[in-house]
């Protein structure tokens, strides 16, 4: 059995967590173009060697950061997100379309 040690809830099952992504720089949402944020959201480097991933643990929905060698699947660290962010990304609502009138 893999153990993946959770920061808010210590050594736990690797069955009790979700695999988010690779950490990378989000690029600014109201500048890019729709090829620069497709990129962002579906594409991975996929590289051999260590990797900062996030990870949610299901049974509390925390997200955190596991450090992990690609090549042989060995957990380095996980950490608290707050070890890189210090403030959230809100993200404005989307325009409403008008309505036109006949």
């Amino acid at each position: 059995m893999k153990i993946m040690p959770c920061p808010l809830n210590g050594p736990r099952n690797i069955n009790e967590f979700t695999y988010g992504g690779e950490l990378k720089r989000m690029p600014d949402p109201n500048t890019c173009s729709d090829a620069e944020w497709a990129d962002y959201v579906f594409n991975s480097e996929n590289r051999a060697g260590v990797v900062t991933e996030w990870w949610m643990h299901n049974a509390s929905s925390y997200w955190f950061l596991a450090e992990r060698h690609t090549v042989s699947d060995e957990i380095l660290r996980t950490f608290d997100p707050k070890e890189l962010f210090d403030r959230r990304v809100d993200f404005a609502a989307p325009a409403q379309p008008q309505e036109v009138s006949a």
